[in-house]
């Protein structure tokens, strides 16, 4: 009978334990929270997000547009707008996933300026009586937006994102980062102009003269296929500036990239004010940073006046 207080100890002990679920009164896994914690999570892997996959594609479609843009109208503007469109399904994907990253962030500007840049060479070899202008256009779209990021990271710290613009700094830059419907309206409209002008570049006499018959020979036509095009040009290599004249023998009628080009060219015009408003207004964003950092390490030092 001594031992019966023992005993009833061990037995509301027990009774204890099972209540809890587990020996010693612990809960299952808790243990070591922190051991099970660091087992069960597992790094995540950036480059494998769903928005970042969608923007790889994006690489992909373009570079096979650039492969058939001397020879293929058709076909190189239907990967190059795909490639576009989906510049706008990535960012949905990044929200719908909570995927948005810098990475991300990065790699959809530098494919956005990547594409434009290329389809503005190509104009510029094919209209080279206005080169400098589609040059101008490359170096302005690259400038703005290099100077925008850099001064976002510099200015606004990590993790600051470039479309987050204060409104206090451009309300029309607000505007057109964080308004979604705009952002999109612009960039699209922007792209839809130069594609217009690629399309146009093959279709309208009236821009490339090339496209008009020739009256040099009897029997010369421009159509492939004639006498004057022997079948070893249609082996020619596809960078090649034959290669460019040959597929601009291909008739293809002017009106809708006539339409998409009038249509598109008001908002075009003021994409490229939005890129010179950009870069003034980040320029002088880097200007007072400097200017701050200066006074903090005491310069200008005053000189002293020598006796």
């Amino acid at each position: 009978m001594n031992g019966s207080p023992n005993v009833r100890s061990r037995k509301q002990a027990a009774a204890g334990e099972k209540q809890n679920g587990t020996p010693n009164g612990h809960p299952t896994g808790s243990a070591n929270p922190k051991r099970s914690s660091s087992t069960t999570e597992l790094p995540e892997n950036i480059f494998l997000f769903y928005p970042n996959i969608i923007g790889y594609s994006r690489i992909i479609l373009a570079i096979a547009s650039l492969y058939y843009m001397p020879l293929h109208p058709r076909t190189c503007s239907l990967l190059y707008s795909i490639s576009c469109l989906l510049d706008a399904l990535d960012g949905i994907a990044a929200r719908y996933f909570e995927q948005s990253t810098q990475f991300g962030a990065v790699l959809d500007m530098v494919t956005d300026r990547c594409t434009t840049a290329c389809l503005l060479v190509f104009l510029s070899s094919a209209w080279p009586r206005w080169a400098l202008l589609f040059q101008g256009l490359i170096s302005l779209d690259l400038a703005s937006h290099y100077m925008h990021m850099y001064a976002t990271l510099t200015m606004a710290g990590r993790g600051m994102s470039h479309k987050k613009v204060d409104e206090n700094r451009s309300k029309l830059l607000h505007l057109y980062y964080t308004n979604k419907n705009v952002l999109f309206t612009v960039c699209a409209l922007n792209e839809l102009f130069f594609i217009a002008l690629y399309l146009l570049s093959f279709s309208s006499p009236i821009l490339s003269p090339s496209l008009l018959p020739s009256d040099k020979s009897p029997g010369s036509s421009s159509q492939p296929g004639s006498p004057s095009h022997p079948a070893s040009t249609f082996f020619a290599a596809p960078g090649s500036a034959w290669a460019m004249e040959l597929a601009r023998a291909n008739k293809m009628d002017s009106t809708l990239p006539w339409i998409f080009a009038a249509v598109s060219s008001p908002v075009m015009a003021a994409k490229q004010i939005l890129n010179v408003v950009q870069l003034v207004k980040a320029s002088n964003w880097l200007a007072e940073g400097d200017i701050k950092a200066r006074r903090e390490q005491g310069l200008p030092r005053k000189k002293k006046k020598k006796n």
